[in-house]
């Protein structure tokens, strides 16, 4: 069953809400039982590869969020692409790594794609090479 933007928009507006607030569980809710999840990056990164279930979502999250310095992140949302049950949300960030005190900025799209009033994919692409970077010690 084909999924209409303005659902579609609403969800990906409540996901981008929700990680705001840095809500894992709040963003988990959003997503169906079985999920596409992918996000690049080096095997280093222990939030990094794929998921394929809703409870995977928060613990994304909560293993990623303690790597970056509080208070240090700022993300510009610039633009929500919607296409029936397709969202792209055009983003720029930038974190510091607590480890490393490095700062990194990248370029960012999340392909979103919505079914039945969940989201069912959730894909990631950013600038791995520079936020690999941006945890090494050297």
């Amino acid at each position: 069953m084909a999924t209409d933007a303005q659902t579609s928009r609403t969800l990906a507006e409540k996901f981008v809400e929700r990680l705001g607030k840095q809500d894992p569980d709040g963003i988990q809710e959003l997503f169906a039982d079985e999920i596409d999840w992918y996000v690049p990056g080096s095997d280093a990164l222990p939030w990094t590869g794929r998921r394929t279930r809703r409870e995977d979502v928060a613990p994304y999250f909560t293993t990623m969020w303690p790597h970056f310095a509080p208070g240090r992140s700022k993300v510009a949302l610039e633009r929500i692409i919607v296409d029936g049950g397709d969202v792209v949300l055009l983003a720029v960030w930038t974190h510091t790594v607590a480890a490393t005190g490095k700062e990194f900025t990248t370029p960012a799209a999340i392909h979103l794609k919505v079914e039945d009033g969940r989201i069912v994919r959730m894909h990631l692409y950013e600038d791995t090479l520079t936020v690999e970077k941006a945890f090494s010690p050297a």
